[in-house]
Formats: structure tokens, C-alpha cells, sequence
């Protein structure tokens, strides 16, 4: 590139050869009639093309620039958020059960909501109609299947500092073995294989008291969250797309919201159908082996089943537990329920979960192995609900793209026709 300037007096003495290679500008001054005289960098053409066409005014830039200060404010503000989120990560764990239990919820209401004669346009008396027919028949079910659970429950609750203190020392030995009339070197036996333990067993005893408040808490707090989401659930999500989008999003956004209803109601279904499973089979097994109280430990075990690792831990413990002091075929129904869990774990739950969220059961089984590995029992339930979200949220952003570069590309053939 060249270029030729006259000087002040308008004669042509020298003419000004300039160029610029890799960003530099160099000045070549040459006589009208001879030889280049002299040879020299052009400060006007240093730096980039846009400072070449514009004077030095002897400005440096200033640091940070604009577009850096925007970049760091935009990381400190991911970071404060991230942050804030860890903070409250166990409240925010809370409000996404409850949010799960209201996708479990809402075939109900919205079953009473279309066959309802009153209040067809209103979800909240629906909502009230749920929760009061659940309730009772929970109140039948234990009834009829477990009378005596409620008073037992009870009891264990009143009984449970001096069911620790008896453990720690070894006394509770001596009281299983009088009630179920073991023998004295069974007794003995037992007593000392508490008392060599009885750290573990104090530290096992704390973590199961915990447990139990922590679970007692989200048993009644989940439920009523769930109840806000189940009536304004809809108006909660149009208020977030208004607040976190602009107008030209808005419908883009809503798109997504209502592909991220479509496959959450998909995972629900995947969970009450491998709840249905459970129950199916423990209702078969105990029901041929003559368990006692076999219809409520299945309806329990079915229950437990939306629990991720604990769910059917506490279910086995319960029937192991109830065939040990009953005196029943114990050892037959834990080879049952080890088979059952292995079949469950790493072939009829990757199936049903993959064939409802289109998704390969081998992906379903990594992704719960690592939400396993990353977050415990926590990792795992909520594993397959945000491979869910970062699989629709990547297919929307990929589609928008694709159809970016599609753009141009058919303007010039429409233009054509």
C-alpha cells in the first residue's frame, strides 16, 4: 500500500512512501529525482489501522480499559454468585426437593382441577384437595397394614437416650436376649462385640439422630414449599424470564422453560415408575416367604425408593430387621434384595430413566456415578435433573447457532429467486 503527500508550499520536492507491515509504519522520504534520503519509523503509524487514520493527540490508553472492567465485573459477579449459592447450598437443596415433589404432585391436581364441578379455574382448593386425600390415605394404609407402627414410633422416640446409653454399654445384649430367649453365651457374645465397638457404635448412634431430624425437617418443609409451587408456579416462571431476559428473549427463553418442564415431568414419571418396581417386587418376595406385615413394608419400600442410596438402605434394614426378631426367613429375603439391587442399580433403572429422558443408559448410569462421587446421596438424586438441564440448555444454544450461520448462507439464495 502507498501513498503520496505534498508538502505545506504545495511542491512536489519530496514525496512520502509509506506502508505498513505487522502493525508498523515506516517512512520513506524520497528526493523528487534521487535515492531514498532517509528512512524512519512514523509515530501516526504506529498501532492499529484506527489510529492511523486519527491524529496523536499524545493520550496513552488508560488501564483497565472499558471491555476489561466489563469482563472483571462480570467474573466477580459469577463469583459472588457461586459463592452465595455454596453458602446456602443446603436451603437451596430444600427448595429443589420441593420442587421435584411438586412435579410428583401436579398430575394429581391437575386430574381433580379437569374433573372438578367447583373451582375449575382455581388450582389452590385442588391443591388443598391433594394434600388432605393423601393424608388419609396414609393414615388407612398404616392402619390397615401397620397399626401398631405409630405407637411403636412413638415409643422408640421416647426410648432413644437410653436405647444409646444401652448400646455403648453392651446392656442391650441382655435385653434382646431375654425377650427372644438366646442363650447366655450368645448374649455374652454380643455384649462384648458392643463394648469393643462402642465408639463406632456412639458416632453411628449421633449420625442416625441426625439424620432423623434432618429428615423429620424436610418431610414437613418440602411438602409445604411445594404447595407455593404448585399454585404459582407458572407466574414464578414468567416473572424470572421478565427479570433475566430482554424483550427479543423472551420467547426464546420461554421455549426452554417449557422443554425444561417437559423433561423434568419425564424424569418424575421415570422415578413413580421404578417406585412401582420396588413395591411390585417386594410385595411378591415377602408375600412368598410369609413375611409379617408384608403389604406395609412394601408400600414402604416403594415409598423409600424416590430416596437415592438411603431410600433402599433403610428399606432393607426394616425388612431384614422385621424377619430377624419375627424369627422369619431373614438370610432368603437378603439375598432377594442384594440381587434386586444390583438388577435395579445397573439395569432396570438406567433403562427406564434413559428410554423416558431419550437419553443412552450408559450416559444415565455415569452421570449418577459421578453426581455419586462428587455429592454423595445428594449427587446422585440430583444428578439426572441437572444432566437434564445442561442437555436442553446445550441442544437450544446449539440450534441457535446453527441456524446463525444457516442465515446468511440462504439470504443470498433467496435474493437469487
Amino acid at each position: 500500500m502507498s501513498d503520496f503527500e505534498t508538502d505545506a508550499s504545495g511542491s512536489r520536492n519530496a514525496a512520502i512512501l509509506w506502508s505498513t507491515r505487522q502493525g508498523s509504519g515506516v517512512v520513506i522520504i524520497l528526493d523528487q529525482d534521487g535515492p531514498p534520503c532517509s528512512v524512519a519509523p512514523s509515530p501516526r503509524l504506529l498501532g492499529t489501522g484506527r489510529e492511523a487514520d486519527q491524529p496523536d493527540t499524545g493520550e496513552e490508553m488508560a488501564f483497565p480499559d472499558r471491555r476489561i472492567a466489563d469482563i472483571l465485573l462480570t467474573i466477580l459477579l459469577f463469583g459472588f454468585v457461586l459463592a452465595l449459592l455454596y453458602a446456602g447450598r443446603r436451603i437451596l437443596l430444600i427448595f429443589i426437593f420441593a420442587i421435584l415433589f411438586a412435579y410428583l404432585i401436579d398430575p394429581v391436581v391437575r386430574f381433580l382441577q379437569r374433573h372438578s364441578l367447583f373451582f375449575k379455574n382455581l388450582r389452590g382448593p385442588h391443591v388443598a384437595e391433594t394434600y388432605l386425600a393423601f393424608v388419609i390415605l396414609s393414615a388407612i394404609a398404616t392402619h390397615g397394614f401397620a397399626p401398631q407402627l405409630p405407637g411403636k414410633a412413638a415409643e422408640l422416640l421416647r426410648e432413644a437416650p437410653t436405647l444409646q446409653d444401652a448400646l455403648a454399654t453392651g446392656e442391650i445384649a441382655t435385653k434382646v436376649g431375654d425377650k427372644y430367649g438366646w442363650s447366655e453365651t450368645q448374649e455374652l457374645r454380643l455384649k462384648a462385640l458392643l463394648v469393643e465397638h462402642r465408639d463406632r457404635v456412639q458416632s453411628a448412634s449421633q449420625h442416625a439422630r441426625q439424620f432423623a431430624s434432618n429428615a423429620l425437617v424436610i418431610l414437613v418443609v418440602v411438602p409445604i414449599l411445594a404447595i407455593f409451587f404448585l399454585e404459582d408456579g407458572g407466574r414464578m416462571t414468567e416473572a424470572i424470564i421478565q427479570l433475566a431476559s430482554t424483550e427479543e428473549r423472551r420467547q426464546a427463553m420461554r421455549a426452554l422453560a417449557e422443554e425444561l418442564h417437559q423433561m423434568l415431568k419425564r424424569y418424575i414419571r421415570a422415578k413413580v415408575i421404578l417406585a412401582l418396581c420396588s413395591l411390585v417386587f417386594y410385595s411378591v418376595a415377602m408375600l412368598m416367604l410369609r413375611y409379617p406385615h408384608a403389604i406395609g413394608l412394601a408400600v414402604l419400600g416403594g415409598f423409600l425408593e424416590f430416596i437415592p442410596v438411603a431410600g433402599w438402605m433403610i428399606s432393607a434394614i426394616a425388612i431384614i430387621g422385621v424377619g430377624l426378631l419375627t424369627h422369619g426367613h431373614w438370610i432368603w429375603m437378603a439375598a432377594l434384595l442384594g440381587l434386586w439391587r444390583m438388577a435395579m442399580d445397573y439395569f432396570i433403572s438406567p433403562r427406564i430413566v434413559g428410554q423416558n429422558l431419550e437419553m443412552h443408559p450408559l450416559l444415565v448410569l455415569f452421570a449418577m456415578m459421578v453426581g455419586g462421587e462428587v455429592g454423595g446421596i445428594v449427587g446422585i438424586y440430583l444428578s439426572i435433573p441437572l444432566l437434564v438441564v445442561v442437555r436442553v440448555i446445550w441442544h437450544r444454544c446449539s440450534s441457535a447457532a446453527t441456524s446463525a450461520q444457516a442465515a446468511p448462507e440462504l439470504a443470498p439464495a433467496a435474493r437469487d429467486d
